[in-house]
């Protein structure tokens, strides 16, 4: 497989204190590929970093071989790479329909009205209420707001933050076929996910995280099974 994402000995920092602690991973073309860790991990700070929000006090990171850690945001969304990022962050008092144009800022290629009519499809719910103020949809709705969103960029990896955050089991099990649903599409996955079994089902590979470094890592199948993984992240004894 090749690689379309390469995280090489990369360091982040907030002010003295260091946050990730040069850890190295890849995902490969056509992958689900999960991070998890508690929180304080340096999950969602190793996504921001990615995506060009936080700049790496050192190490390489390079999208379809080319290097993007000192790579403008916009840039890194043009190149094909999108962040959804925790808490979702949409706009609650434009529509739904503004809210997913706003993912396609960046293009201007006449195929938005087709990439916005496959998002009312992924998720028919934004289709049915399409001009609501998106502050009036549920955390489940907004979740599907926020990676519908990040899908009108046509992005050839998605980054998922935490898409199951405060969701209902219902919920959190439809977001995840949605995951799958994406895969199966062509689209590459990077997921952050708390609920660390869920991730795992999904994933084809796994990085553990802890206090800023990679300390276990695996496919997803054999984390699952994991003694160390399933005491710490499963719950189970």
């Amino acid at each position: 497989m090749t690689a379309m994402l390469e995280v090489k000995d990369l360091k982040v920092a907030y002010g003295k204190i260091l946050a990730v602690k040069k850890i190295s991973f890849s995902v490969d073309e056509g992958q689900v590929v999960t991070l998890i860790g508690t929180n304080g991990a340096g999950k969602t700070t190793t996504l921001r970093t990615i995506s060009g929000l936080i700049r790496p006090a050192s190490g390489e990171i390079l999208f379809q071989g080319k290097r993007i850690d000192a790579t403008a945001a916009h840039e890194i969304v043009i190149m094909g790479l999108a962040h959804c990022p925790e808490g979702r962050k949409i706009f609650p008092k434009m529509t739904v329909e503004e809210n997913l144009l706003l993912g396609a800022f960046t293009r201007s290629d006449s195929g938005v009205r087709a990439d916005l009519d496959a998002s009312y499809d992924l998720f028919p719910v934004l289709g049915e209420r399409r001009s609501q103020p998106a502050g009036t949809f549920s955390g489940g709705e907004q979740q599907m707001l926020a990676m519908g969103r990040a899908m009108m960029s046509r992005p050839k990896l998605l980054m998922l933050d935490e898409p199951s955050m405060g969701l209902s089991p219902l919920m959190m099990k439809k977001i995840m076929q949605t995951v799958k649903t994406l895969q199966s599409q062509g689209t590459t996955i990077l997921l952050v996910e708390q609920n660390a079994q869920a991730a795992l089902k999904l994933a084809d590979k796994g990085y553990v995280l802890e206090v800023g470094k990679i300390v276990l890592e695996g496919t997803g199948k054999d984390l699952l099974v994991n003694d160390a993984v399933r005491k710490a992240y499963l719950g189970e004894d």
